[in-house]
């Protein structure tokens, strides 16, 4: 999975198009500008490139509202994504974008270019499948550190399954599906464990001894 597709209100994208967010600004690196990055892309090198355009969702009573962000550069430090921008030139100005979305225009139809990889808005609404049975809808991708899970809606409410070869080994865009082999119990709640038989009382056992002429000797310390 690339990047993410949420939903907004502050840009309408044109028809054909998408808007998928690819990162957030959460800290002032140094004091010339440069702000640290969290990016929601599995493509940076083609996101973020010197002269990329960014729609911004920030507050409403911010002096970004409205605006868009121009990257000047995407440098790493110590393994951290950390930009600079057009017009963000010392820490002042920096830090009035923290916390700040990233977002860009997507065409609608493309692929990411990662073999079996979909941005979320792709995901979302595609009829999941097991044995051939529709069993619910995808209504979201939920990004976790661990693992990507796909939320599927059904009649019985909601099951998050792990987005991962096992468990969904087909997604057919043209079709419209996921398949899913999930292992037992993720759809369905598994029937309890038989009870044991309860041991026979100690007392039937010893009559059932009597009965048969071999009365129990008694216990005895000699």
């Amino acid at each position: 999975m690339a990047d993410h597709k949420l939903p907004r209100k502050e840009v309408a994208p044109r028809p054909g198009q998408t808007e998928l967010r690819v990162g957030r600004l959460t800290k002032a690196h140094g004091l010339k500008g440069a702000i640290k990055l969290e990016l929601y892309t599995d493509e940076p090198e083609k996101r973020f490139v010197p002269g990329a355009v960014f729609t911004l969702q920030v507050p409403t009573a911010s002096k970004w509202h409205g605006k868009t962000l121009e990257l000047r550069e995407l440098r790493w430090y110590n393994g951290h994504p950390v930009g600079f921008f057009a017009g963000v030139d010392d820490r002042t100005e920096a830090e009035t974008l923290i916390k700040a979305i990233l977002w860009v225009s997507q065409d609608a139809t493309q692929l990411p270019d990662e073999e079996d990889a979909w941005y979320d808005h792709q995901l979302v609404g595609l009829d999941a499948v097991r044995d051939g049975v529709t069993v619910g809808r995808v209504a979201r991708v939920d990004h976790l550190p661990a693992q990507d899970l796909l939320a599927i809606a059904t009649s019985g409410g909601e099951v998050l399954v792990p987005f991962v070869k096992a468990i969904v080994p087909e997604v057919d865009i043209a079709a419209g599906t996921v398949t899913l082999t999930p292992p037992a119990g993720l759809f369905e709640e598994l029937p309890d464990d038989e009870p044991e038989a309860d041991a026979e009382p100690q007392g039937d056992a010893e009559s059932e001894a009597d009965s048969e002429g071999e009365p129990a000797a008694p216990a005895s310390d000699d």
